[in-house]
């Protein structure tokens, strides 16, 4: 009997001193197993799981877009100080026909632009010459272009001496300067540099029916007949607008050039595929 109350008494004491004594165990050791539980968890990043203390390597993607690039072409300017009466006078006041920035080079700058905008590859060969000698002073800088370089278009571009009573069309209720080509027929690209530039103007005319002009055929005695155009298969020479048109109508003829060249190339490579 005294030994069962002995018993009793032993786990009465056990029971009442259990909660004091558990609050004098070290945190560690009740942590411990959480902890292991916590370091060996597994976090998922979208459809990948990881442990959460490993890393996840990055991942590298390749642009899949390829530039597209449709063909080469090379502008200049034999007479690059050739202006625009409205343009000059925009600019300082002055009503002029041969200015320093209010000219076909300008023009050639903004072609440029909208060409490689749409996947055209665009040089400008910018070099002043005298005007007296003109095509000849430029045609060694045009002939090393063309050495080393593959262009599918060449231009040089120049402005009429007329007015604009000549030079401009409305058509659906806006004002473009109209184009005419030069064509040398004195040299064996002749034929070559006819079609190309039959090409422009139809794409041209595509667009706005009556904004090119005549193609002006020059040979013979007394003329030059070439143009530099014999240095080249595809050189051909426009004039943009004359003395009298404002930047506004030659932009918009800027855009219809520019739309012409870019179908021209882009036939020429679904051609060659």
């Amino acid at each position: 009997m005294k030994k069962n109350l002995q018993i009793w008494t032993v786990i009465v004491l056990t029971l009442f001193l259990f909660p004091v004594v558990i609050q004098f165990i070290p945190e560690e050791s009740k942590i411990s197993n959480s902890k292991i539980i916590k370091e060996n968890a597994l976090i998922v990043y979208a459809s990948n799981i990881v442990a959460e203390d490993e890393s996840v390597p990055e991942v590298e993607v390749e642009a899949m877009e390829e530039e597209i690039k449709l063909g080469k072409v090379l502008l200049y300017n034999t007479h690059s100080h050739e202006a625009y009466e409205p343009m000059t006078k925009a600019a300082d006041g002055k009503i002029a026909v041969d200015h320093q920035t209010e000219n076909v080079v300008k023009m050639s700058d903004k072609l440029k632009s909208q060409l490689e905008t749409n996947g055209a590859e665009t040089e400008i060969l910018k070099k002043v010459v005298q005007h007296k000698h003109a095509y000849s002073d430029i045609r060694p800088y045009v002939k090393k272009r063309v050495t080393e370089n593959e262009y599918d278009l060449i231009i040089d571009i120049h402005r009429d001496s007329v007015g604009p009573e000549k030079t401009t069309i409305i058509h659906e209720n806006q004002r473009y300067a109209k184009v005419a080509f030069v064509l040398g027929v004195d040299n064996p690209y002749y034929k070559k540099n006819e079609a190309m530039t039959n090409r422009i103007k139809a794409g041209m005319e595509k667009r706005v029916p009556g904004i090119t002009r005549n193609v002006i055929s020059k040979g013979g005695a007394g003329v030059d007949g070439k143009y530099n155009q014999d240095l080249h298969p595809n050189l051909i020479l426009l004039e943009l607008g004359g003395i009298g048109n404002s930047e506004d109508e030659l932009n918009r003829t800027i855009a219809v050039i520019s739309e012409a060249i870019l179908e021209m190339l882009s036939e020429n490579e679904m051609e060659e595929k």
